[in-house]
């Protein structure tokens, strides 16, 4: 059996990888900065090796690659030093390239297409980003391609839309489902009305755990979907009407975002990709499907109520400890 090295692991895209593969009774490595943070998601799974790495290293990347067949890249950087991206990846191909390394996946974004042209967006639309983030995206696709190209190593990349779940504290409908669960007000990016698409996170995993089995995805890029097109209106109803809780919606389109961002570098860095919520970017997953067969997408309502199962109860806390 092959061996797979989760690279970025701890994330919550990692973790789902990580569960498809422990299902499967398969061993793999979960390779990161933050070995605690890696003990504490994996440390109790026989199937996990926890290993650290240093990525500013050549030898530290080697040794986290060396015995891996197959490498599946999910490196995050702070959403204000996207220029890492490409030099994060291009240090992990060379040490992955030096240690035998046959394969890697990468989990990407749609922000390398810039605004789209069509609607759905399938995998030959153009690459224009006009942001600086899209930007350093290709940059970061560009290199792992070429390096496939050069028959250096075998590669893929599969992109993703927004995502939601359990745990997903990242998200865009985060703080709405912490809203719905304990009352308040729910912080959204809006506009919330236009047309949009969220992955559930749990999908992703089997998805992923099939691509490492496919020979021929690699060489091409791919997409994952979601459950359909929604909108965030739509899903924050959706979260008042599952816990029958009434809360107050705060929504902060690009202006708002601007002023919040003199304080907040996050929020500041969301202004650019403000186009997201404008100009809605659908994916068409068809050919991932001819590839790989029927992908099971859980329905959003399901989505929703596993969401919402996962965040702490605050509300009454208080009163019941008093």
């Amino acid at each position: 059996m092959s061996k797979v090295a989760l690279f970025g692991a701890a994330g919550v895209i990692g973790q789902s990888i990580a569960t498809e593969l422990a299902s499967k009774g398969r061993p793999y490595r979960v390779v990161g900065r933050n070995i605690s943070k890696l003990r504490k998601a994996f440390g109790t799974d026989p199937l996990a090796e926890i290993v650290s790495w240093d990525p500013d290293s050549p030898a530290s990347v080697r040794s986290a690659a060396a015995g891996v067949d197959t490498l599946i890249y999910m490196v995050g950087v702070n959403y204000w030093q996207f220029e890492l991206h490409p030099e994060l990846m291009r240090k992990t191909l060379d040490g992955a390239v030096a240690a035998g390394v046959k394969n890697i996946i990468l989990i990407g974004t749609v922000y390398s297409y810039g605004r789209p042209k069509t609607n759905p967006v399938r995998e030959d639309h153009p690459r224009e980003p006009h942001t600086f983030k899209g930007r350093m995206r290709k940059a970061q696709e560009d290199l792992l391609m070429q390096a496939h190209a050069a028959g250096r190593i075998r590669a893929t990349v599969l992109r993703l839309p927004d995502f939601y779940g359990p745990g997903v504290e990242a998200s865009l409908l985060h703080r709405a489902a912490q809203a719905a669960v304990n009352g308040g007000t729910a912080d959204l990016v809006g506009p919330i009305d236009r047309p949009h698409e969220f992955v559930f996170v749990p999908d992703v995993g089997p998805v992923v755990a099939r691509l490492v089995d496919t020979p021929a995805a690699f060489g091409s890029i791919w997409h994952l979907a979601g459950a359909g097109t929604t909108t965030q209106r739509d899903l924050v109803a959706e979260m008042g009407r599952q816990t029958g809780t009434k809360f107050k919606l705060r929504v902060a389109g690009k202006t708002m975002l601007r002023l919040i961002g003199l304080f907040n570098p996050f929020m500041r860095e969301l202004v650019e990709m403000n186009y997201l919520m404008t100009d809605p970017l659908i994916m068409d997953d068809s050919a991932l499907q001819r590839l790989i067969g029927p992908i099971r997408k859980t329905p959003n309502a399901e989505g929703i109520r596993q969401t919402l199962a996962a965040i702490p109860k605050t509300r009454g806390l208080a009163a019941a400890t008093a």
